[in-house]
């Protein structure tokens, strides 16, 4: 074993602590990265998955972004794969980046309505380009071109060009997402550190050549080489004045000069991730990582007043009346708030003023130039004739509120708009977007029938949508070819091996599975109505069943259910003529599809993965090959990295702390009550079960007894396995177990990740060897293999060698498990000496899952 782990780690014989302890934590600070990435993948293509069903929209640009994000965190699982091994499969390594150059030829052609320009004049942009120019830019352009009001002069920094800074500049996105990913919504200084070292990142950045030369062109073609311009430069994100509003929550600079424009540009770029837009997006569903971000650079209104006006009440929507706000100066003070504005509200329905309420101003917001030239804002007195003054005639009033009524028409929904007037009392609109109003509603939604019961409820919905059919129950891993058109499919788990038939089922109920995982996927992807996470469906539901299942609000309803039938989900179409769809159709073949589904086909390996989900499947599968074989690289000469545990179960168990599992990790001894390793602390629990301990010898059968020293005395065990050490570790973290009992000429490994997320869960385990004669080693794990079996366990028998898994499971089914595989363990120790005939199989499972354990 010494020789073992110095080739692997190229580690001396003795070692240190700190060096071993490197070893293993690298190991397993790999683990979890791929886990990440592994979760992180499957919410890409979900979100991919539901905007190819109709469900949600994205634009062009965002389709592009998720589809790089997906082979990112693919790219991203592999080479964690070769690190956790610390060898570079190369033919994996190929199978990525043919996927991956296929997908980029796919994005690098042009979609019908892209803008490949980095700056358009606002002269050419209209309000269907906001996933080219972002909102802002969509709106100021329909102002101006299609509605003929008064918009100031400017241009549109487009999503390409902050997309091709923030992706295209060298390390910039792939530093900024490590960042990224340790942003907690719960945790607000955490989120305005990391949000300054990602504004730190994209400030010290180059731009682009090519940028920066199409900003300075279009300056020109915008302003000519009129020295006094200053403009403002606003976000025009993607989402950003759409129906969800990100009012406020990006950057807006003022008074930039043609000197200051490339700061600037960085600057408002960099508000992308300023606190409040993180917090913003995380609260709001959006994606951390947004990179569509485009700028509005227009010239500044030297106002003498400025506000905002809506076209409904934003507090009271019962009123009939539009409101407008305003103040003496820029209008920063009425949007921020930190300035109490005039007030006025106009009847809709008469045109009239209703009620004027006059502020007390004490302070106005102007620009100023500097001698070196540099333009700021700055606060000034009002002068006290203007104090007590209306800052809009009643005229002026009218006509904002007949503006904003004309926008909400256009638009049909209700603007907040912004407005200034200038030092020659003409009104000029600055922006408008949609208001922010709670009026979201259920497309589809089920009944509540309260005049039925449901035979269950409060499942979580996979895939939306109403089935009826027979239940037909599927067992894990059984052949499926056989599976009746139009049956519900009722299985303990969700399982990508059900795709062989679930286009013939009309619904699918699941006790557990992940939402994110691949079934769910699959699920989405073919349309299938499915519930997963109800527990005791398989107990309650008998096959055969006619049942209707309302995937639109989580419930089973015994028979036909004719209110619920009627409500089957047609799903919308998109519209053909989207270019994002296009785009999207031609790329999703070679991202979503799961091909590789049977880790034990002959075709399960990257030569035959054709899609990022083939990929992400077989990964995944072989990360928990190599966490299971972490033990191996433990020796005697490593023992100064683990501490001994005193207690009563009869093994000389050393643990290991990756972090988090021992109260003490550096103590040479440590008691089951220092054991803080979820995982760990199970497994003790019952191995230390009072029941389970032995109260004397345990009674031996002769024959069996006899067989054993006959075949060690002949070497007849040879062929199966050769005699191990008597010492057993136990390499552990918070959430982690690797635990390896090598004893005799019988070896057991449990390798496990017990946490809150069910897609990360799982338990593996293996058993083979021992002393007694082959045909009593195979009574042994056919008697373990009935025991797990009926734990829930998918069980794999090989000769004397057992393979178990239990995946994808809520943390407290686990801890179950892991107090059961426990007591198994010791059990299972000098068993095949009991199991002298055929019948001793059953007999020992039946005793052992009745707590019969002696």
């Amino acid at each position: 074993m010494a020789s073992l782990l110095k080739k692997l780690f190229g580690i001396a014989p003795r070692v240190s602590r700190e060096a071993a302890m490197e070893a293993f934590n690298k190991r397993y600070a790999s683990f979890k990265d791929l886990l990440q990435a592994n979760a992180d993948l499957a919410g890409v293509m979900a979100g991919l998955d539901a905007t190819l069903r109709g469900d949600k929209h994205m634009e062009t640009s965002e389709v592009r972004k998720q589809a790089r994000r997906a082979i990112f965190h693919c790219e991203r699982m592999a080479s964690t794969l070769s690190e956790m091994s610390g060898q570079c499969d190369i033919s994996l390594g190929t199978a990525v980046h043919a996927i991956a150059s296929r997908i980029e030829h796919e994005l690098d052609q042009l979609a019908r309505g892209d803008v490949p320009q980095f700056t358009l004049p606002l002269s050419e942009v209209d309000s269907s380009m906001a996933y080219s120019v972002g909102g802002k830019n969509a709106n100021l352009g329909e102002l101006r071109n299609m509605l003929a009001m008064p918009v100031p002069r400017g241009f549109a920094i487009t999503i390409r060009a902050g997309s091709y800074f923030l992706l295209r500049t060298p390390g910039l996105f792939k530093n900024l997402f490590k960042l990224l990913k340790c942003v907690d919504p719960d945790k607000p200084a955490l989120i305005a550190e990391i949000s300054q070292q990602v504004e730190n990142l994209v400030l010290e950045a180059p731009i682009p050549a090519e940028v920066e030369h199409a900003l300075f062109a279009e300056w020109d073609s915008a302003f000519g080489k009129d020295a006094d311009v200053v403009v403002a430069l606003r976000s025009s994100a993607i989402a950003e004045d759409g129906v969800q509003s990100f009012a406020g929550q990006y950057r807006s600079i003022l008074g930039v000069t043609c000197q200051e424009l490339l700061s600037a540009f960085k600057k408002v770029v960099a508000s992308l991730f300023s606190p409040r837009a993180l917090t913003y997006r995380a609260e709001h569903g959006y994606d951390l990582d947004a990179t569509g971000m485009g700028l509005c650079c227009v010239e500044m209104v030297r106002s003498k007043a400025a506000g905002v006006a809506f076209s409904r009440h934003p507090v009271d929507l019962r009123s009939n009346a539009t409101v407008i706000n305003g103040l003496w100066g820029l209008g920063e003070m009425v949007v921020d708030g930190s300035g109490t504005p005039d007030q006025w509200l106009v009847s809709r329905a008469t045109k009239k003023i209703t009620m004027a309420t006059i502020a007390h101003k004490t302070v106005r917001l102007r620009l100023t130039r500097s001698k070196s030239g540099i333009v700021d804002s700055v606060l000034e007195p009002v002068p006290d004739t203007l104090r007590n003054v209306p800052c809009l005639s009643d005229d002026q009033v009218r006509r904002l509120a007949e503006m904003v009524m004309e926008l909400e028409q256009h638009y049909q929904y209700p603007q907040d708009m912004e407005w200034a007037v200038d030092e020659d009392d003409q009104i000029v609109l600055l922006q408008t977007r949609p208001m922010g109003l709670d009026n979201a509603s259920e497309e589809h939604s089920a009944p509540a029938l309260r005049h039925l019961r449901p035979l269950l409820s409060g499942g979580d919905i996979a895939a939306r949508g109403v089935g009826c059919g027979p239940i037909v129950h599927v067992g894990e891993g059984e052949d499926m070819t056989h599976f009746p058109e139009g049956a519900v499919m009722l299985l303990a788990h969700s399982s990508p091996n059900a795709m062989a038939a679930m286009r013939r089922a009309t619904a699918i109920i699941a006790e557990t599975g992940s939402l994110t995982g691949h079934m769910a996927s699959i699920c989405r992807e073919f349309g299938v109505p499915t519930i997963m996470n109800m527990p005791g469906a398989n107990s309650i539901l008998s096959d055969g069943q006619v049942v209707t299942v309302d995937a639109l609000s989580g419930r089973v309803f015994d028979g036909e259910v004719q209110e619920l039938l009627a409500l089957r989900l047609v799903r919308p179409q998109a519209k053909a003529s989207s270019p994002a769809l296009v785009l999207l159709r031609r790329i999703a073949p070679y991202i979503l599809p799961l091909h590789l589904v049977d880790p034990r086909a002959d075709t399960f390996t990257p030569r035959h993965c054709t899609s990022l989900h083939d990929i992400m499947r077989y990964v995944h599968e072989l990360s928990y090959t190599q966490m299971f074989q972490i033990s191996d690289r433990v020796t005697d000469n490593s023992a100064g990295i683990a501490s001994k545990l005193a207690c009563t179960v009869p093994l000389d168990l050393h643990v290991i702390d990756l972090g988090g599992g021992l109260r003490n990790p550096e103590s040479r001894q440590v008691t089951p009550n220092d054991v803080v390793s979820v995982p760990l602390r199970c497994v003790l629990e019952g191995m230390l079960n009072p029941a389970v301990q032995a109260r004397g010898p345990r009674p031996v059968n002769m024959r069996g007894f006899l067989s054993v020293m006959g075949q060690t005395a002949i070497g007849g065990n040879q062929e199966g396995c050769s005699r191990f050490g008597q010492r057993s570790y136990a390499i552990v973290s918070d959430r982690y177990l690797n635990f390896s009992s090598r004893v005799g000429y019988h070896y057991a490994i449990l390798d496990c990740w017990c946490g809150e997320t069910l897609s990360k869960n799982y338990i593996r385990f293996e058993f083979a060897g021992g002393a007694a004669a082959n045909a009593q080693r195979i009574r042994r794990v056919l008697c373990i293999g009935l025991i797990l079996k009926e734990l829930g366990f998918t069980v794999e028998i090989t000769g004397d060698r057992l393979r178990a898994r239990y995946q994808k499971y809520p943390r407290h089914e686990l801890c179950a498990r892991l107090d059961q595989l426990g007591r198994l363990l010791i059990m299972t120790r000098q068993m095949d000496m009991l199991m002298v005939d055929d019948a001793a199989v059953q007999a020992y499972a039946t005793k052992f899952l009745n707590g019969e354990y002696h």
